[in-house]
């Protein structure tokens, strides 16, 4: 597992060029909501249990801002939240988890702030609080979202899974 990530690397990943055929695979452009991960350790975090971070540059471009709200923009909450979902699966499949990520739910979430087009930097980080590695590889992890050095989102309980069959998903 390597440290860090660059953006030109998740990029591969979302073309399968990573993990190989029916694994894990990052969403493209423009659901694609990191530009790097700065930190990636399989034992690290609060826990011990793993620790993942990434983050996001703001631009006042970004597709989000002219939909989400006209007059108003804001970057949608939800996105933040499946930010975190795709920095879960992502460390699961750089674990050397078979299959391809589905979220699974979340605990609690809780919105204290906002993104705006005047922002400059989102950070995302998970703190692992369970990782499994059997026949389902899935990962559970408690996750902040920052906005220039402030928590706004956070998150309880995340979870995802690597499944080598969503067929039935």
């Amino acid at each position: 597992m390597q440290s860090s990530y660059t953006r030109e690397e998740l990029l591969a990943c979302g073309r399968g060029e990573m993990f190989g055929p029916g694994n894990s695979r990052l969403p493209a452009p423009n659901m694609l909501m990191m530009d790097r991960v700065t930190r990636m350790e399989e034992t690290g975090g609060t826990h011990g249990l793993g620790y993942v971070e990434a983050e996001l540059d703001i631009h006042p471009d970004l597709w989000f801002f002219d939909c989400h709200f006209i007059g108003d923009p804001v970057m949608p909450g939800c996105l933040g939240l499946d930010a975190l979902w795709q920095l879960l699966g992502f460390f699961l499949a750089c674990s050397g988890g078979p299959g391809r990520g589905r979220a699974l739910g979340v605990g609690e979430v809780k919105f204290t702030g906002q993104v705006l087009p005047t922002a400059k930097k989102v950070t995302y980080r998970i703190n692992f609080t369970r990782v499994i590695k059997r026949r389902l590889f899935m990962g559970i992890g408690d996750g902040e979202v920052e906005v220039d050095g402030r928590v706004i989102y956070t998150a309880k309980d995340l979870k995802v899974g690597l499944f080598t069959d969503t067929s039935t998903f």
